[in-house]
């Protein structure tokens, strides 16, 4: 099933990691472990945040993808199961039967 991830990272913990040159580092590794369709990175509310689109293969998979973000980055993460425009017609279909 297919994921959206709105992931808010900690300013400070954020400003440290820049600081010490990993951040880089540890976007190329948690990006590279998800492999996600989509990730778009902005500013909310004051803080750096990313927008991942990621394949779930099931419930037991949440902790693995979140686990990270929260332990290295002190983020905080919504998950969004979401679909394509295909798939949403697909589901519609089904609402008549």
């Amino acid at each position: 099933m297919r994921a959206l991830l709105e992931i808010e990272i900690d300013t400070e913990t954020s400003n440290r990691l820049i600081a010490d040159g990993s951040i880089g580092e540890k976007f190329e590794r948690l990006l590279g472990n998800l492999k996600p369709e989509a990730a778009y990175f902005f500013a909310r509310n004051g803080r750096r945040c990313q927008i991942i689109v990621v394949d779930v293969p099931d419930e037991a998979a949440l902790p693995s993808i979140c686990e990270p973000f929260w332990l290295e980055m002190n983020a905080d993460i919504d998950v969004h199961l979401c679909m394509n425009a295909q798939e949403l017609r697909e589901g519609l279909s089904r609402l008549g039967r």
